[in-house]
């Protein structure tokens, strides 16, 4: 295991782990775009949940290398499916906010299959 993939796997469960607890707290600054996206409030506890278990699987997988892997592809999954719903609300110029959390998962993912 390299330390670059250790450095960009903590940072990825560190954005994600952040991200979730933004849900959980339903901080003004995610829930009210996401309203305007068209996602259903009663959606944030599951959405959240899937959050840190991203984050906490990714930390896992530190030690448990299929673990990371498994996360890391639900998260770009999660990640994805955001751009979709952005999209669909055609709000454009929000595309790069879930990309900006999908970047070190991705990059966090590409280094576990070369560790």
């Amino acid at each position: 295991m390299s330390t670059a993939h250790v450095a960009v796997t903590l940072v990825a469960a560190a954005m994600t782990g952040f991200s979730a607890t933004s849900v959980f707290l339903r901080a003004k600054w995610v829930v009210e775009p996401m309203a305007d996206y068209g996602i259903p409030m009663s959606w944030l506890p599951w959405l959240g949940t899937a959050k840190a278990a991203g984050a906490i699987g990714l930390l896992v997988g530190l030690f448990l290398p299929v673990v990371g892997i498994a996360a890391a592809v639900a998260l770009v999954l999660y990640f994805a499916g955001a751009v979709v719903a952005v999209v669909r609300a055609r709000w454009y110029a929000h595309i790069p906010f879930p990309l900006v959390y999908a970047a070190p998962v991705v990059g966090a993912l590409v280094l576990g299959f070369g560790s």
